[in-house]
């Protein structure tokens, strides 16, 4: 029974349910499927701390700890920004250097 449920492809009546890893036949297509969760995930938490600086930044009443915590909240932010953006960079890069087709991006 857990075969049936850990299978990629079921037929329930006429109609075929396909699972989110059928498809990946090479390291590309991998990469894609977890660039295609990954990339909207890390933006939105990437807009969470921006919103967090920001509401720290706003409640710091000019106490210099307070706006030192929320600088760093804004700094982690855009390191990570500059973190998704060469990884999209690097998938593309290796996309087109290896000649990928389809994949990585």
């Amino acid at each position: 029974m857990i075969s049936i449920l850990l299978a990629q492809r079921l037929q329930i009546g006429n109609e075929p349910i396909e699972g989110p890893l059928q498809g990946i036949d090479t390291i590309g297509d991998l990469v894609s499927k977890l660039m295609e969760f990954a990339t909207p995930f890390a933006l939105i938490i990437l807009f969470f701390v921006f919103v967090w600086g920001g509401y720290d930044l706003l409640l710091s009443q000019g106490r210099p700890e307070k706006i030192k915590s929320a600088k760093a909240k804004f700094t982690t932010g855009i390191i990570g920004f500059a973190l998704i953006v060469s990884a999209y960079i690097i998938a593309f890069l290796f996309k087109y250097i290896f000649n990928l087709g389809n994949g990585a991006i």
